[in-house]
């Protein structure tokens, strides 16, 4: 059978040459990077190298990058750290109703902790309004948190818009782009970004290491504590090998990027132009072309139920997603496509198909020959259909 991997979202394959640039780092050179021989040096080395390189890939300073053990550590530190820190200047925070559960559950606890929480709300296409936060804004608003690009419709943001608003009220901005690090091209200084949170197996890095970018001269209360590792930022022994990953990782996505852009782009357009066409009552969620990732496409289908659809695909070969990789446990519809307005039906029959570095035009082919055929199947069945159907 053959087999397609269409989950990039939510996670992607070690490439090669990242593993192999790895593997001397677990057996040959492991010296804790904080002991003073020379074994140890090799260590401190390597890892201001994937400093520099993970710096490269968001156009910021080596000195400004702070290694995590995931992107939902690297959104823990940024809320929590910024709201302890400030908080006699101010217990408002502003995010979206959008986040993945990484924010939104930190947000929760921040509340139940005296802060208060303004969660805004998103248009159709699952893109916030910088209006929207602007009027939310008060005397009291210490720091804004809005992801760069959606996990699960790929929306993208309008950040520099809300970076410069942020920067002109003296209110500090954090992005989640642990979705958009290395697949869109990113700029925190133009961008007027104060923290970023990024993670390397979203990019064909290893799981367990993650990174948040902290500007120059900003400063705020750390979220591990011990020893003095990451400047005394960050306590705990570095995972050397994983971040020797996640720097090479970043350095070979970031030049491949403007080639892999024009390449995923297509694929996925072929991809939702195939499924608008074969697939009736179709609907594409999120923004259109340039407006969301290249590599997301994600559709709702009525009277589909998404975990049976997902058991289809998967008896045919086919590795994909309904809402977001962290709760696919979960029989809640996408609060997402909630926030977006869809009816809990639409919201409970979504797919999303995540295009990577190994997907080619024949995995494109693939799909669109399989999915047609197992929708219809499916609606034959589902009492939501006929419901639908009559309504028409």
């Amino acid at each position: 059978m053959r087999k397609v991997y269409m989950d990039n979202a939510a996670t992607t394959y070690v490439l090669p040459q990242v593993l192999n640039t790895m593997a001397p780092w677990f057996n040959e050179y492991y010296g804790n990077p904080s002991s003073i021989y020379s074994l140890s040096g090799k260590s401190r080395e390597v890892i201001a190298k994937s400093r520099q390189q993970t710096a490269e890939t968001i156009g910021a300073d080596s000195s400004e990058i702070f290694f995590t053990g995931s992107g939902t550590e690297a959104n823990n530190w940024a809320l929590k750290g910024v709201s302890f820190t400030f908080k006699k200047k101010g217990n408002h925070i502003i995010t979206t109703a959008i986040e993945h559960h990484a924010v939104l559950h930190t947000a929760e606890f921040l509340e139940k902790n005296g802060f208060s929480v303004t969660y805004l709300p998103v248009d159709q296409m699952g893109r916030v309004s910088v209006d929207d936060v602007k009027n939310a804004m008060t005397d009291k608003t210490i720091i804004v948190s809005v992801m760069f690009a959606n996990n699960e419709i790929g929306t993208i943001q309008p950040i520099s818009e809300i970076g410069a608003l942020c920067r002109s009220r003296g209110v500090i901005f954090h992005t989640d782009a642990v979705q958009a690090v290395a697949h869109v091209p990113i700029d925190v200084a133009k961008m007027n970004i104060d923290l970023l949170s990024l993670s390397a197996h979203k990019f064909n890095g290893p799981k367990g290491v993650g990174a948040l970018y902290i500007r120059k001269g900003l400063r705020f209360e750390n979220f591990m504590h011990g020893g003095g590792q990451e400047k005394g930022r960050r306590a705990s022994t570095e995972n050397t090998a994983g971040i020797v990953g996640l720097g090479a990782a970043a350095e070979i996505t970031l030049a491949d990027m403007p080639g892999e852009i024009k390449r995923i782009s297509g694929l996925r357009d072929k991809l939702i132009d195939g499924v608008m066409k074969l697939i009736p009552h179709a609907k594409l969620n999120g923004a259109p072309g340039d407006g969301r990732l290249p590599n997301n496409a994600n559709f709702s289908f009525i009277g589909i139920e998404g975990e049976t659809l997902l058991l289809d695909l998967d008896s045919a070969g086919i590795s994909a997603s309904t809402g977001s990789a962290c709760t696919s446990g979960s029989l809640d519809p996408s609060h997402v496509l909630m926030a977006m307005g869809l009816s809990h039906e639409m919201a409970h029959g979504s797919l999303r198909l995540s295009l990577g570095q190994q997907n080619t035009e024949d995995d494109i082919d693939y799909l669109l020959s399989v999915l047609p055929g197992i929708i219809a199947r499916r609606r034959e069945m589902s009492p939501l259909w006929d419901d639908y159907i009559k309504k028409q």
